[in-house]
């Protein structure tokens, strides 16, 4: 029954052809483990990748119970690790794992950069990985503040603040990053707002395109 249904999907949304377009393509010598001894470095990627999943899975668990406003924030993240099943495996996963994604982009991009296949014609690849990699950063600051409990709010505090020594616009980004003169009520909304809607929509897209360039140009080896 199932594979019929599968097949009648398939006949109508034509989703083989289209895996096979994506998917089916000749994988270098060099990144085969069997054939080259340093083939482990390529697989960076691919293990940042499947972390950025994870935390989508595990983010969109949390957020069914996370508030986010200033009264419930430490309530609902302390219900969720006392009361909801499995929810500080959750939490703690979707924590650590912020932390994993910045040290595997990091490797991704040495690896990257110690091959030199940011070269012509992956410069703009190197652009767009660059630009990713900013966003994940992005991550881990605006989700730090969730939590709203002491370590949170101080370390977001002096992290925001950085932003005022920015020269002619600094006072400007402050009170657009914070959402106000200090760290409060609005700040805590628009981290919320920007992790979990905007930095989400622009990671996806940056995905898409660089899965794209590395389909059209393919996998290089070390120049």
């Amino acid at each position: 029954m199932w594979t019929r249904l599968v097949q009648w999907v398939d006949e109508r949304l034509m989703v083989s052809p289209l895996w096979r377009d994506l998917a089916d393509h000749p994988v270098p010598d060099h990144v085969n483990p069997s054939e080259h001894v340093k083939a482990f470095v390529y697989c960076f990627g691919g293990v940042t990748f499947l972390l950025i999943i994870a935390q989508f899975v595990t983010g969109m668990f949390l957020a069914l119970y996370y508030v986010p406003d200033i009264i419930n924030s430490y309530n609902s993240t302390h219900y969720i690790m006392t009361q909801v099943a499995f929810g500080s495996q959750v939490l703690a996963m979707h924590n650590w794992g912020s932390s994993l994604i910045i040290i595997m982009v990091t490797l991704h991009m040495l690896r990257i950069y110690w091959m030199g296949a940011y070269r012509k014609p992956r410069e703009l690849n190197w652009i767009v990985g660059s630009l990713m990699m900013l966003i994940i950063l992005g991550f881990g600051f605006t989700g730090y503040l969730l939590p709203w409990d002491e370590k949170a709010y101080f370390a977001t505090q002096v992290g925001v603040n950085f932003v005022k020594y920015v020269p002619f616009i600094g006072n400007a980004l402050f009170l657009a990053v914070a959402g106000g003169p200090s760290i409060g009520a609005a700040t805590l909304s628009r981290f919320f707002a920007v992790h979990v809607l905007f930095l989400p929509a622009a990671l996806l897209g940056l995905l898409g395109l660089h899965f794209l360039m590395i389909r059209r140009n393919g996998i290089t080896g070390p120049y």
